[in-house]
Parts: C-alpha cells; sequence; structure tokens
C-alpha cells in the first residue's frame, strides 16, 4: 500500500506521519517505537495527536481514515 507523503491533510507532521505509516502496516506502538527509535511514549504522543487532527476516535478509525487518503 503506498504511504502517505509530507504535504498531507489536517496538519500532520513528518514525525507524525512517520507513525501513522507504520500503524498502517499493522505495528504496535512498541514495534513503531523500536524501529523509529522513540520511546513508546512518543509513539502514544503521536497517535493521540493523530487521532485529535483527524477527528478520530479509534486507532482503527484513524486506519481507515488513513486508508481513504490514498
Amino acid at each position: 500500500m503506498p504511504e502517505l507523503s509530507e504535504g498531507s491533510p489536517v496538519g500532520i507532521t513528518p514525525a507524525e506521519l512517520r507513525v501513522l505509516n507504520l500503524l498502517r502496516q499493522g505495528d504496535s506502538n512498541r514495534r513503531i517505537a523500536d524501529q523509529l527509535v522513540l520511546s513508546p511514549r512518543t509513539v502514544e504522543s503521536h497517535v493521540s495527536n493523530l487521532l485529535a487532527k483527524t477527528g478520530c476516535r479509534s486507532r482503527t478509525q484513524l486506519l481507515l481514515w488513513a486508508l481513504a487518503q490514498g
């Protein structure tokens, strides 16, 4: 599946975009943290920010939103 790229809607930061693209691959927060050399808490913060920026209420809804974006 193609990755979302910078310039994506709703003001998603490059760091949030990296997290979102790994979420789309089905990775857990822990695995994302390991891959991006971040703490799991930082990944949780990025996911929370993504939920707020997109208006999504759950991780599943966020993934569906991301898939709809292309």
